[in-house]
């Protein structure tokens, strides 16, 4: 009887799902009032990032819980909450990467200094939420659970191996004159993955190696997959917005969708993995009850 209650409640989306459907909404309203040149809605279109970004966390996770009757704000909040000062640490490391490697700057910001922190804080601890989430819902719909391959062969060849190559390619595009650096940000968009995730396996926790020796792929597609998805939706609410970011990286500059060349396009997937690694590589020190 009360799993029959638990799935009438789920026919709806939560109250929040929709209030997240109206903040994206409410900023697309303001980004078309500000293209239609009313003054007053340009404050308001400087937000579009932040806005959008915490409307779309809070209607996928009510998809989600919809779906599975578990989510990550309804039912996991310790989990989201941590996941926020973490998603703003780890993209803190490619702005600090960015100011060698000029591969992008930010145009529109705002000049008080407390609601730029405000916006900065609101749009980068969105990033993994966001991530993790798309990934959750993908997995949610099984989408890729009959992706199989050969299983492989993880021995000490592979795990030290890959934590050297990602040193590399972490390290040498810092070690060479900018006007080379600004080809190399792939190196730093695959190398922490090959850093965080065979310590990540080693230590016995969620690692994408893992996945591999056992033949799966479900996990890899869909934080693949979600990456792609996050990329899309990252360039297309902030091409029109008044705060916003633009790319300078020398990559098919005359073929852009957004303000994204075409080619950073392939930078959206593998940055899914990294955040992935990441986080796992901080579960592994928390000790378990």
């Amino acid at each position: 009887m009360n799993g029959e209650t638990n799935k009438e409640k789920r026919k709806l989306l939560k109250t929040y799902g929709w209030i997240g459907l109206a903040l994206i909404l409410f900023a697309e309203g303001a980004l078309l009032l500000h293209r239609q040149g009313f003054a007053c809605a340009h404050t308001l279109s400087t937000w579009t990032t932040p806005l959008c970004w915490a409307g779309y966390l809070l209607f996928i996770d009510s998809i989600i819980y919809r779906i599975k009757g578990n989510s990550l704000i309804y039912n996991r909040r310790k989990e989201f909450f941590i996941q926020i000062p973490l998603s703003i640490a780890f993209w803190a490391m490619f702005e600090v990467y960015n100011y060698h490697l000029h591969n992008w700057e930010y145009l529109g910001l705002p000049k008080d200094n407390l609601l730029l922190c405000i916006g900065l804080i609101t749009a980068y601890g969105s990033i993994m939420p966001g991530l993790f989430l798309t990934h959750e819902l993908l997995e949610s719909l099984h989408l890729f659970d009959k992706f199989k391959i050969t299983k492989l062969n993880v021995d000490n060849k592979v795990v030290y191996g890959g934590i050297v190559l990602g040193f590399l390619f972490v390290m040498f595009p810092l070690l060479v004159d900018e006007s080379i650096a600004i080809y190399l940000f792939g190196l730093v968009w695959t190398g922490f993955v090959l850093i965080f995730d065979p310590i990540v396996y080693s230590s016995r926790g969620e690692s994408l190696l893992k996945d591999l020796e056992d033949g799966k792929l479900a996990r890899i597609l869909s934080l693949f997959t979600a990456g792609l998805i996050c990329g899309v939706l990252w360039e297309f609410w902030n091409y029109w917005s008044a705060t916003k970011w633009v790319y300078t990286a020398p990559f098919t500059q005359e073929i852009k969708i957004f303000e994204m060349p075409l080619i950073g396009f392939l930078g959206f997937a593998p940055f899914a993995w990294e955040y992935f690694a990441f986080y796992s590589f901080c579960k592994i020190f928390v000790k378990k009850d």
